[in-house]
């Protein structure tokens, strides 16, 4: 069942999220060659509480940590571990916070330290993909319309876009419908209405796009074991546009960089 949110629900639902973008914003400046993934999930919860939400993912389906932490060819659903990350490594940190009843969920690539130019392009092209994405959600538009401009667009490089996972939607629950697939074909799917709410979250791999999942039962990876990238948004359908009630602000801030891909969708409740 698809739930659409009132303006208050909304306004709720971007205060979770922001908690979410403040503590990966907080974990920009502290991912770097030496440090543990399990380091940094135990500053993101610590970081979560100390806000007054509680980690989303913790206990979700049995997930033990507040983050997940997929490092490398690892696409998503990484276990936090002891193993330092490396010169060179990328990270996939994806969050989730659940304040006053409603939650966020976020994701970002870090680089750690300096990496390939060829890797550096796949992390570009993946985060400019989803705002390719975004900017489809719009009323009178369907699911559809929002996957096929993430798969165009990640093609077009000769990308590979993941097909098992997919983005969902958000509110009450961490997981609610509608589905919302990084591939696709426009004008299919379910509509796009006033007060939709969902989390947009390409997962973009540098080779094929097909994944395994390891014996741990949640760890996803590459096939051909080439990088993967993975960023996620929440966005709400307000006045029929797209409304980001996530941001990588303070991400931007943290490593310097300056962009304005999050102006036409800025938070304007």
């Amino acid at each position: 069942m698809i739930h659409l949110r009132s303006r208050e629900e909304i306004e709720k639902l971007h205060r979770a999220a922001d908690v979410v973008s403040r503590t990966l914003g907080m974990l920009a400046g502290e991912v770097k060659p030496g440090v543990s993934t399990r380091h940094l999930d135990r500053l993101a919860e610590e970081f979560i509480r100390d806000n007054g939400a509680t980690p989303s993912f913790k206990g979700l389906y049995g997930f033990p940590a507040a983050c997940c932490m997929s490092p490398g060819a690892q696409v998503v659903h990484g276990f936090p571990t002891d193993e330092p990350l490396k010169e060179g490594d990328i990270i996939s940190i994806d969050c989730g916070a659940c304040l006053d009843g409603y939650h966020g969920d976020q994701a970002f690539t870090f680089p750690v330290g300096e990496i390939d130019t060829r890797v550096a392009r796949l992390l570009k092209v993946t985060r400019e993909s989803i705002y390719k994405g975004i900017a489809k959600a719009v009323a009178g538009n369907r699911i559809g319309d929002i996957g096929h401009a993430i798969q165009r667009y990640c093609e077009g490089y000769g990308y590979g876009v993941v097909r098992e996972l997919c983005g969902h939607g958000i509110g009450k629950k961490v997981h609610e419908d509608p589905q919302v697939p990084n591939y696709g074909s426009p004008r299919r799917g379910e509509l796009i209405e006033e007060g939709l709410v969902i989390a947009i979250e390409p997962m973009i791999n540098m080779g094929t796009h097909r994944v395994r999942q390891l014996k741990d039962g949640w760890t996803i990876l590459t096939n051909d074991l080439k990088p993967s990238a993975h960023y996620e948004h929440d966005i709400a359908v307000v006045d029929g546009k797209p409304m980001l009630l996530s941001t990588y602000r303070y991400i931007n801030e943290a490593l310097g960089i300056e962009t304005d891909e999050e102006a036409p969708f800025a938070y304007r409740l």
